[in-house]
């Protein structure tokens, strides 16, 4: 019983560690740039649509070949028991850094930037779930009374907060942290965005208006009252830019930088693919020394041969002869099929003339003449050996 305790506990454990994994790495940085986001622009907000629709603010994204555009502001249905937390703009490691937002059971930290109607720097005022139905605070949020009936009315939430600042830290970003119940929060199990909002953000990237190049940080479209709906009714423009917009210095490619945790990647990950290099090349040697010494064994072990040309160069062997075997034997190494087919018809072609025509590329039959031919070194140091006996009778005298 105590061991199907532990493993329980130890299932239990890796599960726990499993979700907070996730819910960091949803709310980790995805993007980076060298460019602050241009202010929040001024705006109202669209009657909401209908009961269960909860408000998104609008947001600068990122897009690598033009810069910041705007993604409108916009009600979406939201999952129910669920909140959410905006993205934010924060200034790490010389870099600004987009965090995405997520859902979740309780509101987190979102860099203190205040989008405005309920979402004032921190926490959310708009509204509540009880049960499963959301209740609105008219206060805050533009909501048809008359239509919609989960109503309440709160005034202590209003923030009198004037600052469209759209990024955290850094020169001129607002100067928040996280407080304890958005850490507490951050920690929770998260939802990604809804389908509704990753399209909403893809469209809005299509449209050349949205980008601040060119709307100057005032879009004509910067609130909707569905996700994607662009045009028609519920559609919102800016009164006016946040602040006087200021063009980036350098161009969105200039301006892209790489994520904190991407700059702590790329430093393993060099030294991974340099490792890589480092064993293949030993996997090919061995490959490539796989045939060359089944070619060397019969022609002579290359490990053989050095020893013994060692020896014999120390034996008063003729250097002309070592340089000779050592280019033969290289020659063998830098192509061993081809020395083989070369080098068997030049020695006994009485050997190799009954054997058929297909067993010619094989190494052992081609091989064995030049086993013959490269033994003929041999006796040669031996010649040399004969003065040896010449001096023998001196010592005698």
């Amino acid at each position: 019983m105590t061991m199907h305790r532990s493993v329980r506990l130890l299932v239990f454990a890796v599960m726990m560690l499993s979700l907070a994994a996730a819910s960091h790495a949803q709310i980790s940085v995805g993007i980076s740039v060298r460019v602050a986001p241009p202010a929040l622009p001024v705006y109202e907000q669209p009657i909401c649509p209908g009961p269960g629709h909860m408000w998104t603010p609008g947001y600068w994204a990122w897009n690598d070949d033009a810069g910041y555009y705007w993604v409108p502001g916009t009600w979406v249905v939201a999952p129910v028991g669920l909140l959410w937390t905006p993205g934010y703009w924060g200034w790490h490691d010389g870099a600004y850094g987009w965090h995405r937002g997520y859902w979740g059971p309780h509101i987190g930290f979102y860099g203190g930037v205040n989008y405005g109607f309920g979402y004032g720097g921190v926490g959310f005022g708009g509204g509540e779930w009880r049960g499963r139905s959301f209740f609105y605070n008219t206060a805050v949020v533009h909501v048809d009374s008359v239509h919609i009936t989960n109503v309440y009315v709160n005034k202590t939430v209003i923030v009198n907060n004037e600052s469209h600042v759209a990024f955290n830290g850094g020169h001129g970003g607002v100067a928040a942290r996280p407080t304890h119940d958005e850490e507490m929060a951050e920690h929770e199990h998260h939802t990604e965005p809804l389908a509704s909002q990753t399209h909403h953000e893809h469209l809005a990237s299509q449209n050349k208006q949205n980008f601040a190049s060119a709307n100057h940080g005032c879009p004509a479209i910067a609130a909707t009252a569905k996700p994607g709906a662009f045009s028609g009714k519920g559609v919102v423009a800016a009164k006016s830019a946040g602040a006087p917009y200021k063009a980036p210095a350098m161009s969105p490619k200039q301006a892209r930088a790489l994520t904190p945790a991407a700059k702590h990647a790329a430093t393993p990950a060099k030294a991974s693919n340099n490792s890589k290099p480092a064993s293949h090349p030993s996997t090919a040697a061995n490959k490539n020394t796989a045939p060359s010494k089944k070619a060397d064994s019969s022609h002579t072990n290359p490990s053989h041969t050095d020893k013994a040309s060692n020896t014999k160069a120390q034996n008063t062997a003729r250097p002309t002869d070592t340089h000779s075997n050592q280019a033969h034997t290289n020659q063998a190494h830098a192509n061993p099929t081809h020395t083989a087919k070369t080098s068997a018809p030049p020695s006994h072609p009485s050997s190799t003339a009954p054997q058929p025509h297909q067993s010619a590329p094989k190494s052992t039959p081609s091989v064995k003449p030049v086993a013959q031919h490269q033994s003929a070194p041999n006796p040669q140091p031996q010649h040399q050996s004969a003065p040896k006996p010449t001096p023998k009778p001196a010592k005698g005298r």
